[in-house]
């Protein structure tokens, strides 16, 4: 299920990759547009403010199943088998209520500004669309953390299980191989 689950994270995590494309070559339309043809773009403000959300919430499952969010590890990296497990199983239980809750708060803020269309101020672009985006980008982060939920029960009930689609804490040795080989590629840790 993480594996398929993955492809749409992956889908996600692209459009948000692209939406940073999409405005650095905005950026640099506008300020030619605006330094050299003294035509600025009308709304550029209320542009980015739209797709900035894009960026900024479409990658958080993605960042999710990879483990890139920040977390307290100095504690949890002493805790062994059982333990930690239950730290985890606790910790996705908690992000669990709370983007639920953020799910339904994100989408009550967009049915207000579709139902009272509700729009930026110099360019009159409805903000629904953007608003949209949060509600969606939080459900797929409360399915990751679901998954993660039910993997991390797993390893807390029978912890000699293998671990599997999970984030797990890294020493500092293996974080820093891990990192050679992402860096390598295929030269398999051979100098190029």
């Amino acid at each position: 299920m993480s594996r398929g689950y993955g492809v749409l994270e992956n889908v996600f995590n692209t459009l948000s990759a692209l939406s940073i494309v999409v405005l650095m070559l905005f950026a640099v339309v506008q300020v030619v547009g605006r330094k050299v043809f003294n035509a600025p773009i009308f709304g550029y403000i209320d542009w980015v403010e739209q797709v900035m959300v894009i960026f900024a919430f479409l990658g958080v499952a993605y960042c999710q199943r990879e483990g890139g969010h920040v977390r307290m590890e100095l504690l949890v990296r002493n805790f062994r088998k059982r333990l930690l497990w239950l730290v985890e199983v606790i910790g996705i239980a908690i992000g669990l209520f709370i983007i639920g809750i953020l799910i339904f708060t994100s989408f009550d803020h967009f049915l207000r500004a579709y139902e009272i269309g509700d729009s930026t101020i110099n360019a009159d672009l409805p903000v629904w669309p953007a608003k949209l985006i949060i509600p969606i980008a939080f459900t797929s982060l409360w399915f990751r953390l679901l998954l993660h939920f039910v993997g991390y029960f797993r390893l807390f009930v029978d912890p000699n299980r293998a671990v599997y689609g999970l984030p797990v804490i890294l020493g500092v040795s293996q974080e820093a191989e891990k990192e050679i080989q992402e860096a390598l590629g295929d030269l398999g840790g051979r100098a190029p």
